[in-house]
């Protein structure tokens, strides 16, 4: 069951974000603005967030709470970035990277 729900909520990550993950209008760090100020940035922030938010759904309790963890160190991390775009992508395709690998292996997991 999980393997149809996951193809499908992947399939809505492709589609082109117009919004970040976080209320634009209530950004008040500089790496917050630079998020909502850069598309490809703010693109990046919100696939990263429906990964986030379907891997939540897709783990068992001890890794959420790992996970949601690892999540805030990222986003203190990114805040040390200020508003330096190249830095906030550098972050962002990092992050991404680990949140890719681990959706892959639930769909591998859900294929077979």
């Amino acid at each position: 069951m999980r393997a149809p729900i996951l193809a499908l909520m992947l399939s809505l990550v492709a589609a082109p974000a117009f919004a970040a993950s976080f209320p634009c209008a209530k950004a008040e760090t500089p790496d917050e603005r630079a998020v909502c100020d850069t598309r490809a940035l703010n693109d990046l922030d919100v696939e990263m967030g429906v990964r986030f938010d379907i891997l939540k759904e897709l783990l068992p309790m001890g890794n959420r709470t790992k996970m949601q963890e690892d999540q805030e160190a990222w986003l203190t991390d990114r805040r040390a970035c200020g508003a330096d775009v190249a830095c906030l992508t550098a972050a962002y395709e990092k992050r991404l990277k680990l949140l890719r690998g681990v959706l892959s292996e639930f769909a591998k997991q859900g294929g077979q």
